[in-house]
């Protein structure tokens, strides 16, 4: 991590999009603007929290320990998102860790100023409890997922999560390059399984592989699997 001089825009993030026009210079004059290497934790599980960040450009993985050897990727982050948000509470210590999946350049705002600015800007605390509120309902359908959903379901309901959000490049691909050991922690599964499962999407029509990068061809049938409990 090295900060970074040349800043943000002060109007891509959720904060910068949603405060006050006035309170924009307190804005840019409490951040601070880091880069990120390809692979580099923003934070780690169990770090204290100091403050939040939103990206300003690159993706960042939240995940969190599921045993030993194994992690859960909780989301994926990419430009205007907030991370570290899950930190906030009485005992001030990080619940997940952040990783950059790409070189990522991320606005660092200190946790007090960001509570000052929650007091102030009544429009970007309505916005971030609705933010938090489908969150809670994403983590609830996701824990039931796990429990009820086969794992070919789970992965046609990551790819299809992965398409809104991100959208798709000049390919048709959707617009995130994952790994597959990334996907297999996106869907609580192995490497192994997902590696297969994919292939069996692709023999059936419903996908394309290019390469790393992942083209949804029948989005009416990979619909289909989520109703297959």
């Amino acid at each position: 991590m090295k900060e970074y001089k040349a800043g943000c825009d002060v109007k891509s993030c959720l904060l910068c999009k949603l405060c006050l026009k006035e309170w924009l210079p307190a804005v840019a004059a409490n951040r601070k603007n880091f880069q990120f290497k390809k692979g580099e934790l923003l934070f780690k599980e169990g770090d204290e929290m100091t403050g939040i960040y939103f990206v300003y450009s690159g993706t960042v993985k939240v995940h969190k320990r599921w045993d030993k050897d194994k992690e859960l990727i909780l989301r994926f982050a990419k430009k205007g998102d907030i991370v570290g948000h899950r930190g906030l509470g009485k005992d001030n210590f990080f619940p997940i860790s952040a990783t950059a999946l790409e070189p990522v350049t991320a606005c660092f705002i200190d946790i007090e100023f960001f509570l000052s600015s929650l007091k102030v800007n009544h429009n970007f605390l309505f916005e971030l409890m609705m933010f938090y509120a489908a969150e809670l309902k994403h983590s609830e359908r996701n824990m039931r997922n796990l429990a009820h959903m086969p794992v070919k379901g789970r992965i046609a309901q990551a790819l299809l999560l992965l398409q809104e959000k991100f959208g798709v490049n000049s390919q048709g691909c959707i617009d995130i390059t994952l790994s597959r050991q990334d996907l297999a922690s996106f869907v609580g599964a192995t490497y192994e399984t997902v590696f297969r499962t994919i292939n069996e999407l692709v023999d059936e029509q419903l996908v394309t592989i290019m390469g790393k990068d992942i083209a949804i061809t029948n989005r009416p049938a990979l619909e289909n699997l989520l109703g297959e409990q």
